[in-house]
């Protein structure tokens, strides 16, 4: 299968998505379309003679090549035009998230593809990470009984605002970027609550900061309320708080037992179950934690579209996240509680 790649000087992740195509037994092609050169070298050396062409339109590559599957990595405020002419086109499109500045653009991007019976899917790769998988499996099978909680935590590093030359980024102005460290990076864990849970986060309330006081217009810190379909409530701190690294955490408790994700501590999984034949002991995933990442997730979306079966994430899922992070943002603006329109998804 032929997939293209379209970005420039902004795109995310170009490495991890070109190792992934190198890798995918079910992309046989790739075209790319970079107006800045920016990343065809790197293309080049990373995808060797999958690489076939190069342009430096989108238009011209839409037109001449006919790709499957696009892969869009752009800045967000350029990158729904992209997505909207990959659509037309009719292509699946695989987007870097937000993929858009306002919930209005992606809203139509996600009616089109609909209209076409396209995939939307945007780049939520933590899906893919073994404990992930084996947690919503747990949940499914009610190994932790009815969920009751859950409670989130994504934090990086305040460091990086300190930087200069990220003042003049596209992810540090807000008119760019939609956002800043919630559609950035706490849209994840979003995702990834809905996901584990097979629910959607209905209704939210929250408040956006500058708590670290660099010049930009991109919040470094958002916290939320969350209620899901499902009747449970949870909580997100979403945040550049740090000197370096990460912070992360995913609790839920059931009315049976618990489980702790941390995907990037040392221990990705723990849970604690109140019966069964591990009851009242802690338990620790050892279940190998690799392969994890874009990588894997990449690979699925591709094998998922060259066989015509259910893709890792829907268009569905994807804007449900989004409306979830612009509905905390209305929250933030307006002090009140907010529907946020997202939509649970039948398993």
């Amino acid at each position: 299968m032929k997939v293209a790649v379209l970005t420039h000087a902004g795109g995310a992740h170009l490495s991890a998505y070109f190792s992934a195509l190198a890798e995918s037994k079910d992309c046989d092609e790739v075209v790319i379309a970079d107006p800045d050169n920016h990343a065809t070298e790197e293309a080049g050396k990373l995808l060797g003679d999958k690489l076939t062409r190069s342009y430096t339109t989108y238009s011209e590559l839409l037109e001449k090549e006919s790709p499957k599957l696009c892969m869009v990595t752009m800045e967000a405020r350029l990158a729904s035009q992209v997505i909207e002419a990959a659509l037309e086109s009719g292509s699946h499109v695989f987007a870097e998230k937000p993929g858009c500045v306002t919930l209005q653009q992606f809203e139509k991007l996600a009616t089109l593809a609909e209209s076409k019976h396209l995939h939307l899917m945007l780049a939520f790769a933590n899906r893919a990470n073994p404990e992930s998988l084996v947690a919503r499996k747990m949940i499914q099978q009610g190994r932790i009984g009815k969920v009751y909680s859950i409670d989130m935590h994504i934090v990086a590093d305040q460091t990086r605002l300190t930087n200069p030359n990220y003042h003049g980024t596209w992810y540090a102005d807000k008119t760019r970027a939609g956002g800043g460290h919630l559609i950035w990076l706490g849209i994840h864990w979003l995702d990834l609550g809905m996901f584990l849970t097979d629910t959607a986060i209905i209704r939210a309330s929250g408040a956006i900061a500058n708590v670290g006081g660099q010049p930009i217009s991109a919040e470094d810190s958002a916290v939320a309320t969350l209620h899901f379909s499902n009747g449970m409530l949870g909580t997100l701190n979403s945040g550049y708080y740090l000197d370096a690294g990460y912070h992360t955490q995913i609790r839920i408790w059931g009315s049976m037992g618990w489980l702790n994700l941390d995907s990037t501590g040392t221990e990705k999984m723990t849970w604690y179950e109140n019966a069964g034949p591990m009851a009242k002991q802690l338990q620790t995933f050892e279940d190998p934690t690799e392969p994890r990442g874009y990588s894997p997730f990449v690979a699925q979306v591709v094998t998922a579209i060259a066989h015509n079966s259910a893709p890792p994430i829907t268009t569905q899922e994807s804007l449900n996240a989004l409306r979830t992070v612009f509905g905390i943002y209305e929250a933030a603006e307006t002090g009140k509680l907010v529907e946020t329109g997202a939509v649970p998804v039948a398993v």
